[in-house]
């Protein structure tokens, strides 16, 4: 008795390679890349048609994690590559032309970046000059604001973390430290600005500099060299295990911990700032070249977007705070001799 003959894209016959045999007259035909379930090819007998039913339930969930993924990309949103698919902004996007000279590439001239930090540096001045400028028992709205916010940074940063016998010649940096930092965050909200300085790596780093400087210049002005046994060499450890800590202690205090202070701030910056433009232009894709039910996807990357907007800018008042808290921090530990 013949054996029934099996077909499909890659079953060929040894008499002529490379050419599909016939079907069975009483199979279906399984199309490769068509297959719509593992009961169309159950026609086919023995092994073969376990084979062929196994590939068409693999063929099937492929095709489903593939229309999901795609969904997915669209929604969350993703770069889905070129060809009129949706493009995500990348951090390069940020380094917008100089203004002067105008259009000038970036870097090269006084551009947006520099507005934004000397605006900031203004607002602040400004701000606590007039707030102060009369000052009387029964405070004036703008007077109250100011002393409230003088009063925030004074006491729950200098007093606790200083100590109240060493803090108040520290109040005046703290506080523009913290008010400075805060102003260029929100900047980051702001529209028409919408960039906060320090979503670029070299104002970190400018400020945590300033910062490093301050606390080792007054470790040695006020412990002489046994600032460095102090920052080298915890209390309590015992001597066999220096041989170990000083090294690590001397890489954290003096290596680490500035680009961490820096770091932290560049980093939640820059990620949120992208965050909220990339729901920003995943909406506007959405909205308006997305075609059929995907067009209602902008209505969750909308939503997404604004939580986002919100949970941002409380984001940037923390970073403010961090940041002016871990300098108290810093110089507290170069008054005390101790570690």
């Amino acid at each position: 008795m013949t054996e029934p003959v099996l077909t499909g894209p890659g079953i060929h016959s040894d008499a002529d390679p490379g050419t599909a045999l016939p079907r069975l007259s009483s199979t279906p035909w399984c199309p490769d890349g068509l297959i719509r379930s593992s009961r169309s090819c159950s026609g086919f007998p023995g092994r073969a048609g376990f084979a062929l039913r196994h590939v068409a339930r693999r063929a099937a969930r492929q095709r489903a994690l593939q229309r999901g993924t795609a969904l997915i990309a669209l929604a969350l949103p993703a770069e889905t590559g070129s060809g009129g698919g949706f493009v995500a902004p990348k951090p390069e996007d940020l380094h917008l032309p100089d203004l002067i000279p105008w259009g000038a590439a970036y870097g090269t001239g006084f551009g947006k970046q520099m507005l934004v930090v000397l605006l900031s540096a203004a607002i602040v001045a400004v701000f606590f000059v007039i707030a102060s400028r009369r000052g009387s028992l029964v405070p004036s709205r703008l007077q109250f604001i100011g002393e409230s916010a003088y009063g925030l940074v004074r006491n729950s940063i200098g007093k606790d973390i200083i100590g109240e016998k060493e803090f108040r010649p520290w109040v005046p940096l703290l506080t523009g430290l913290f008010f400075f930092i805060l102003v260029n965050n929100l900047m980051g909200s702001i529209p028409f600005f919408q960039l906060p300085a320090f979503s670029h790596v070299g104002s970190a780093y400018a400020m945590a500099g300033m910062v490093y400087l301050t606390w080792i210049i007054l470790g040695f002005r006020r412990q002489g060299g046994r600032f460095v046994k102090t920052m080298l060499v915890p209390s309590g450890v015992p001597k066999p295990l220096l041989i170990v800590v000083v090294p690590l202690e001397f890489i954290s205090n003096f290596f680490v911990r500035p680009l961490t202070h820096s770091m932290r701030l560049f980093a939640t910056m820059l990620a949120g700032h992208m965050i909220i433009a990339i729901c920003a232009a995943g909406t506007e894709f959405l909205f308006f070249e997305a075609g059929g039910f995907l067009k209602g996807l902008g209505v969750l990357t909308l939503i997404g977007g604004i939580a986002m907007f919100l949970f941002e800018v409380f984001i940037q008042v923390l970073q403010a705070y961090v940041f002016t808290l871990l300098t108290a921090v810093y110089i507290q530990g170069s008054l005390v001799d101790e570690h």
